[in-house]
């Protein structure tokens, strides 16, 4: 295994900052034990809620299964929705190029490795909380150390070192088989393990060294993202060497293959349902740290006028959270015409389906315990939305007319600086009175979204949402046009 710690192409990193991620491996050596020599073993379950893209699960198991056809596997954590929804859009694109997608997510086992990337979202989704809540905190730690801080080219050691611990995970899977990681920690591991096609799918707009892992094919959303890590630009000083063109790819956004099939139909039918005055289906996500929730207060309480005179219908998405559906139930249960599907995620596909071309009125609120029912909810009703009210994270590149409101960590900023200027989603607005302004604007003046929408054909048309296939092709050593 090479020692990736002390180099990130060509820029050596000082002994200080490799003592430090030598130390923090260490740590968790210390802390959780050391796993080098188990034999991990594995079973290849199908994902049910997954079935239409024949998405098999990577869990443990005695060994006995081999992957069918031609696999593809899509290394991911569960860290918030972002990770788990682009591994969908992965699994997606893959299986519609005639792979047969599987899921590896290496948090999910009862190793070292894992139980390192536990702790560490487990504090990340803390820290996103706080945020919301103290400004103090926000405004002197969690924004600068989500711009800043991970942009520094010296946070890669810490992780490359960390990410070490997940190399035993590896010992039973074919080295060759195309491998697409939609975190960097899975990208980090599958290389050191002597993974041979991986491609390191990156998620934010805004580079960062966080997110670079030498030896894989880095790929990117955005031209900003592609300059970005071309040059290294930002990560440190003096100017650094940047990553090599055959290692880099900018291959548009990463969007499941069903949300895309369809997609000009879906636009028709909301541009139909926008004239004719009927009401304006607004999706609200609540993410997977499940911050955000007093500004989705008040912004259904805002709404709530234009719900009881017919002028727009809500679809609210608690995710699994559990907490959050039980707050907003209670709050909005007086309001006629309040749909629930708790843990009925066959009954949501049917909805989904009948108000396709027929009618949606109310409240719908969706909660359920599984995270694969919980993240596929949104795919679900967006195809069947004409706006979805998200923070800029990773809905930020999905084909769907968007509101953004506040982001959480500084890394999402630029998301909806790119929604903008691509003209499919506005700008960023941050405190309730200015979404409710905004939200305003779009229910009452119905030529805005018909623009966005018409925006987003054109964008498919030029191949701009086609990042998911592409990731495929390269993970396969296929050509990406």
């Amino acid at each position: 295994m090479t020692d990736r710690t002390k180099t990130v192409f060509g820029n050596p990193i000082d002994r200080k900052t490799v003592k430090k991620a030598e130390k923090s491996k260490a740590k968790y050596l210390k802390k959780y034990g050391d796993d080098s020599k188990t034999d991990y073993r594995f079973a290849f379950p199908p994902i049910g809620q997954l079935s239409h893209i024949g998405a098999r699960n990577i869990v443990s198991g005695d060994g006995t299964e081999t992957m069918d056809g031609k696999p593809l596997i899509v290394g991911n954590i569960r860290m918030g929705f972002g990770h788990y929804r682009i591994s969908i859009a992965m699994a997606s694109c893959a299986r519609a190029l005639g792979f047969t997608p599987y899921w590896l997510d290496l948090a999910s086992f009862d190793a070292t490795g894992s139980k390192m990337i536990r702790e560490q979202n487990d504090l990340y989704s803390l820290a996103s909380r706080i945020s919301q809540r103290s400004r103090l905190f926000n405004r002197l730690i969690w924004e600068p150390l989500n711009s800043e801080g991970f942009k520094k080219i010296t946070y890669n050691a810490k992780d490359q070192k960390n990410s070490e611990l997940l190399v035993p995970l590896f010992s039973h899977i074919d080295k060759d088989t195309p491998y697409i990681a939609t975190h960097v920690w899975p990208s980090q591991a599958a290389v050191h393990a002597g993974m041979t096609h991986v491609v390191n799918a990156i998620p934010d707009n805004w580079p960062m060294g966080l997110h670079l892992s030498e030896g894989a094919i880095h790929t990117v959303q955005t031209p900003f993202a592609y300059l970005g890590y071309k040059t290294l630009e930002g990560f440190a000083k003096p100017p650094l060497k940047g990553i090599p063109e055959s290692d880099l790819y900018a291959v548009g956004c990463y969007v499941d293959h069903e949300l895309l099939r369809d997609l000009e139909e879906d636009n028709r039918l909301r541009k139909e349902r926008i004239a004719s005055g009927g009401p304006i289906r607004i999706l609200l996500n609540v993410g997977g740290a499940g911050a955000g929730g007093d500004l989705f207060l008040g912004m259904i309480e805002h709404l709530t006028p234009y719900v009881e005179r017919g002028e727009a219908a809500l679809f609210l998405n608690a995710g699994d959270h559990a907490g959050v559906y039980e707050r907003l139930k209670a709050r909005i249960g007086a309001l006629g015409g309040l749909r629930c599907f708790r843990n009925d995620f066959e009954g949501l596909k049917r909805y989904a389906s009948e108000i396709r071309e027929g009618e949606a009125r109310g409240v719908t609120l969706i909660c359920d315990d599984d995270i694969f029912s919980a993240v596929y909810a949104t795919n679900l009703l967006m195809p069947v939305s004409d706006l979805l009210v998200t923070k800029p994270s990773e809905l930020a590149y999905y084909p769907i007319p968007k509101l953004f409101m506040k982001h959480i960590g500084g890394h999402e900023v630029y998301g909806a600086i790119h929604g903008r200027e691509f003209g499919d989603a506005t700008g960023e607005y941050a405190e309730l009175p200015d979404l409710r302004r905004a939200l305003d604007r779009l229910l009452t003046d119905r030529e805005i979204l018909p623009h966005f929408c018409d925006r987003i054909t054109e964008l498919k048309g030029q191949g701009y949402y086609d990042g998911g296939y592409r990731c495929v092709r390269l993970a396969a050593g296929l050509a990406t046009e």
